[in-house]
């Protein structure tokens, strides 16, 4: 017998610009990301999200006078911008994937070309996934189109489709080789998106910057009110904190089980499935970040000042804290939505690992959920949905004052793989 190891490291870079007219004649910012190779000009295919293009309709048109009035000699638009579904839509079906791979295999892109993906979360995971697996990875430019997804789901390494009923079941990690943040793009959104990433800013200030936390909540009417300003400092800092941990934590191909970034996504995966992804991602983690945090509070580990500030804010903002949806039963009465636990450890590898706030702006990680107090959580959720923001103080408060965890001595929720 004989073993010869091999192990080796492949250093990964890419930056995450912020500005404002990306598609004007003047910025040159994706000119200059583009062009590496002075002997032959950047091939470049884009791929632009239907709903953004309904909503700007001019956009296409300026993409392709953009590139006309840029060196030929430089950058090379092969083809007219392509628009694609937007939304869910594109992540469910398979075929659209594939067309998007065809288109690119149809112009003869290679991996010295480029692969601009422009619009939601959605649309930058499916053009990503399928850029991913041409001639096994071909460089990809996100200009990301949403709240959510510009200082969140555009911004990381990950690129996926849902198969089989199940969230992002199939995908790649790929490192875009750009990521272009145009605060411009969205003044378009309906409300449901531009409030949309705000969730997760919440999601990672509670387990990493508390300071940013109460930045949220004093913001929460500023965000509400569409305040321009409000808005980018918030993505800037979302995007900074998501950057970081990606960078920092030793695990950015999350090879181990801790899933920090996924904090509340158990729940918030099981929403958007159980409503056939009618409910909005951003609005599911609003929900799952809650029921997480009440529990946290439930256990100890949260204060319950913390929990009543997150769902004031979070009503405030206008997000639903419940959604009807959440009620549905099972054959033995148990919540559906509990389900989501084991579809997150199924997704971990084997192994359940939640993460908790433990105190603002620090998280802990737990391997055991106490069902009877998730239930608890969920029905407390239910009931803070129906006091409205001005009254979930006084709701929290009261309701998780004075409970002692060892008068109720539950068993953990951790079936066998």
């Amino acid at each position: 017998m004989q073993t010869v190891t091999q192990q080796f490291e492949v250093p990964f870079q890419y930056p995450v610009h912020f500005t404002n007219h990306v598609f004007d004649a003047g910025n040159v910012l994706l000119r200059d990301v583009m062009v590496q190779d002075t002997q032959r000009p950047s091939r470049a295919l884009v791929f632009v999200d239907g709903g953004l293009a309904d909503a700007c309709p001019s956009l296409p048109q300026s993409i392709t006078h953009w590139f006309a009035a840029m060196d030929p000699d430089q950058v090379e638009l092969v083809k007219p911008p392509h628009c694609v579904p937007g939304g869910e839509a594109i992540k469910n079906d398979y075929r659209l994937t594939m067309e998007i791979v065809d288109t690119i295999l149809e112009y003869r892109l290679c991996r010295h070309s480029y692969v601009i993906a422009i619009g939601g979360g959605a649309v930058l995971d499916a053009v990503g996934f399928a850029a991913s697996i041409v001639h096994r990875g071909l460089r990809t430019i996100r200009l990301p189109s949403t709240t959510l997804a510009q200082n969140d789901a555009g911004i990381g390494v990950k690129n996926g489709m849902n198969l089989h009923g199940g969230k992002n079941t199939i995908g790649t990690f790929h490192p875009p080789y750009a990521v272009i943040n145009d605060f411009d793009l969205l003044d378009s959104l309906p409300p449901i998106h531009w409030i949309g990433g705000i969730s997760e800013a919440f999601k990672v200030a509670l387990i990493k910057d508390a300071a940013f936390f109460e930045e949220l909540c004093t913001n929460a009417p500023r965000y509400r009110n569409r305040d321009r300003r409000a808005q980018e400092q918030m993505i800037i800092r979302c995007a900074e904190l998501h950057l970081d941990h990606i960078r920092s934590q030793g695990d950015p191909f999350e090879l181990g089980h801790a899933r920090p970034l996924d904090f509340g996504h158990w729940a918030a995966h099981k929403l958007e499935a159980m409503s056939g992804y009618a409910i909005s991602h951003g609005d599911a983690v609003a929900t799952g970040i809650v029921i997480d945090s009440i529990y946290a509070n439930l256990q100890g580990w949260l204060e319950p000042e913390a929990v009543d500030r997150l769902c004031q804010a979070i009503q405030q903002i206008g997000f639903t804290l419940w959604h009807p949806i959440a009620d549905r039963r099972l054959g033995d009465g148990t919540y559906e939505i509990l389900n989501g636990l084991d579809d997150f450890r199924e997704h971990l590898g084997g192994e359940l690992c939640v993460t908790f706030p433990n105190g603002l702006g620090q998280r802990r990680e737990e391997h055991e959920i106490d069902l009877p107090t998730m239930i608890q959580a969920l029905e407390q959720v239910r009931a803070l949905s129906l006091d409205g923001p001005d009254r979930a103080s006084l709701s929290v408060s009261s309701r998780t004052a004075g409970r002692s965890r060892s008068a109720q001595p539950f068993p953990p929720y951790n079936k066998p793989v």
